[in-house]
């Protein structure tokens, strides 16, 4: 092989960097507001959390996840996600916002946000997560660009006039469940990837 055809074939396999989401969800599907719901929040939980920000560098908002964080994090005491979250480099998918420089390291999302992430994943760095953002969430796995998601279902039905995860007018999907845990407060972890 002469040296260019071999550096060509070592692009070929640059790692991609993975894509991860994790949300909290009701029995019936509910991720909207979980603290209006939400009946307990256990170690378990807070150590797959822990886990999961564990090589992430970079966290993909939408407009409505990152209106709240950006109005409450900044000033949190709640640590150690307040110093994580605020020092983490963010992007923020919107169409309407002009600006997102109320909150450091935020940078607003030009162009389609699918195109966007797929150039990312090609960067190098660590793993990208997804904050909140079960619209970016959907939106990402209809593009094939989530590697992974992480659901934590408490035992309760949340009801009514709350957003889904996957609302009624849902495109199909079919994943593998990677790993499920039950937490003490009967909380389960379960974690899929597309199949």
């Amino acid at each position: 092989l002469s040296g260019t055809d071999r550096s060509d074939r070592c692009e070929g396999i640059h790692h991609m960097r993975t894509v991860y989401a994790g949300l909290f969800s009701s029995i019936d599907g509910v991720v909207e507001r979980p603290n209006e719901w939400q009946p307990a929040f256990d170690d378990e939980m807070g150590a797959a959390l822990s886990r999961m920000l564990d090589g992430q560098d970079a966290v993909l908002l939408g407009r409505v996840t990152f209106t709240e964080w950006a109005g409450y994090w900044p000033t949190s005491t709640d640590e150690p996600f307040a110093s994580w979250i605020n020092g983490t480099q963010k992007y923020v998918a919107s169409t309407t916002l002009d600006t997102v420089e109320q909150w450091p390291n935020s940078t607003l999302i030009k162009g389609p946000v699918t195109d966007f992430v797929a150039e990312l994943r090609q960067q190098d760095g660590g793993t990208i997560g997804v904050g909140g953002s079960p619209s970016l969430v959907r939106s990402l796995i209809e593009a094939g660009l989530l590697d992974e998601l992480t659901l934590m279902i408490s035992p309760v039905v949340a009801g009514g006039g709350r957003r889904r995860l996957f609302p009624g007018d849902a495109a199909s999907a079919t994943f593998e469940l990677a790993e499920a845990t039950a937490t003490s407060t009967g909380t389960l972890i379960a974690t899929y990837r597309p199949a």
